[in-house]
């Protein structure tokens, strides 16, 4: 067994692990560690505890020390670096007429490293720009392309549920979302709704979505023929949460629509495979995955 700590560089980042070097570390502490960018400064936001040999990730480097006052000024005077170089590198970017948005700019603790994260549709030939920012700062310079949601993640906004993001708030990597899921959640496949504001699927799928996979294992789709306690009949609507089902029932007389539970009727046949309209607006749908 190994004791372990967690450690988040950002507000809402990915944690990483750091042996404790034997110091006495508590949640909410600020420690120096080493990174394979450089010596960074971070947040314990997990405490010592004891994990098993076989979950680390080798080699599990150490914590340095905890942050003192002078480690604190230090991480202060980067964040005002942070935003003069910012404001420097947009006008750098707009004076070699780049078609790129800048994000993000980020000092590792030791000022070795200067990283500026960017958006841009395609590659971008950003080579006179980094050699004149090297100048000017005479440090390693690295540029970085993200994706539609990391820039969300990091400048933040709010989405249709009138909420801040999910990313932006407490999401420390994000999880594949897919179609088949606001499917089987029986959404609206209309683009607009399925979306959050990086114009991709909306993280807040994949939350229930285990929840889903377990309920339609018993629950009918729409289409279904299926035997109820008042006869044969097709699944016209289904209420999965509820565990309601409306199946059209028809007799020589009549036909007529009741509803059901669930555990009351019996799938006989499953409906048809989806049409190639379907089909076709799925793949327009995919381009939404990442």
């Amino acid at each position: 067994m190994y004791n372990i700590i967690g450690v988040r560089f950002k507000k809402v980042g990915k944690v990483y692990h750091f042996d404790p070097n034997g110091l006495d570390i508590k949640k909410g502490d600020t420690v120096i560690v080493e990174t394979s960018r450089g010596i960074e400064i971070g947040e314990v936001v997990i405490g010592i505890h004891e994990v098993d040999e076989s979950v680390i990730k080798k080699p599990l480097r150490s914590v340095i020390r905890i942050a003192d006052d002078n480690d604190l000024n230090i991480l202060r005077e980067n964040k005002k670096k942070e935003e003069e170089a910012f404001a420097l590198c947009c006008e750098k970017i707009k004076k070699h007429n780049l078609e790129m948005k800048l994000v993000e700019v980020e000092y590792t603790f030791d000022n070795s490293k200067i990283l500026f994260y960017f958006t841009a549709d395609g590659r971008i030939d950003f080579r006179e720009l980094v050699k004149e920012l090297a100048n000017i700062y005479r440090t390693r310079i690295e540029l970085r392309q993200i994706g539609a949601r990391d820039e969300s993640k990091t400048l933040g906004s709010i989405g249709i549920c009138g909420r801040s993001l999910c990313c932006s708030q407490f999401l420390g990597e994000f999880e594949p979302v897919s179609i088949k899921m606001a499917k089987e959640q029986g959404l609206s496949l209309n683009p607009t709704k399925i979306s959050g504001s990086c114009g991709r699927l909306m993280c807040c799928l994949k939350y229930e979505q285990e929840a889903y996979e377990e309920l339609l294992k018993v629950t009918p789709k729409v289409g279904a023929v299926v035997d109820t306690p008042d006869g044969r009949g097709t699944v016209e609507y289904v209420n999965i949460l509820k565990g309601l089902i409306k199946v059209r029932i028809e007799t020589e007389k009549e036909k007529v629509c009741k509803e059901f539970n669930v555990k009351e009727i019996k799938i006989v046949k499953k409906p048809k495979i989806e049409s190639d309209d379907e089909k076709i607006d799925n793949e327009i749908l995919k381009k939404l995955e990442e």
